[in-house]
């Protein structure tokens, strides 16, 4: 890699969002961190708002390569950690997240969980997943919203979702 082309890492965890900037050979020139809100509104449910997510991410990239006076294109990569298992689902027209994020820890789908045991649906879930069922893993989380909000599922059955 050239010496005047530097790597973005950007790190959106569950407290804060941070973006740190290396040169070429490693060395950190500068970072930045913002912490992110986490929402409980019922026992066991942790959730946070999709676009504030969104809006520190980017404030904290921005905020580093304006302290740091890089010029984005200088940036040959950018390399990005995120939440675990945190589900968001976005309009696919317009990229706006249309729920609250659920994060990996929130146990609000433990209901749907302990519905497919009770139902004998283990081997095939795990089957078609790969995944033991449990609230922490994000189809189970998916699955919530659909069911909690007819919308949602109207808007997913019509392919105008994305999750991610």
């Amino acid at each position: 890699m050239p010496a005047d082309q530097k790597i973005l890492a950007i790190d959106q965890g569950t407290t804060s969002s941070r973006a740190v900037l290396f040169d070429a050979h490693g060395a950190v020139l500068g970072s930045a961190q913002k912490e992110t809100h986490q929402q409980y509104r019922y026992p066991g449910w942790v959730e946070q708002d999709a676009t504030e997510i969104i809006d520190v991410t980017f404030a904290m990239v921005r905020q580093v390569i304006e302290e740091t006076g890089v010029e984005p294109g200088q940036i040959a990569s950018i390399g990005i950690t995120n939440q675990r298992e945190t589900a968001i689902l976005w309009d696919k027209a317009s990229g706006e997240p249309v729920a609250p994020a659920i994060v990996w820890q929130s146990r609000q789908s433990a209901p749907l969980v302990d519905d497919i045991r009770q139902r004998g649906m283990v081997e095939t879930y795990q089957r078609i997943t790969g995944l033991v069922p449990d609230a922490y893993f994000s189809a189970t989380k998916i699955a919530w919203l659909l069911q909690s909000d007819q919308d949602l599922r109207r808007r997913a059955e019509a392919g105008d979702l994305a999750f991610g």
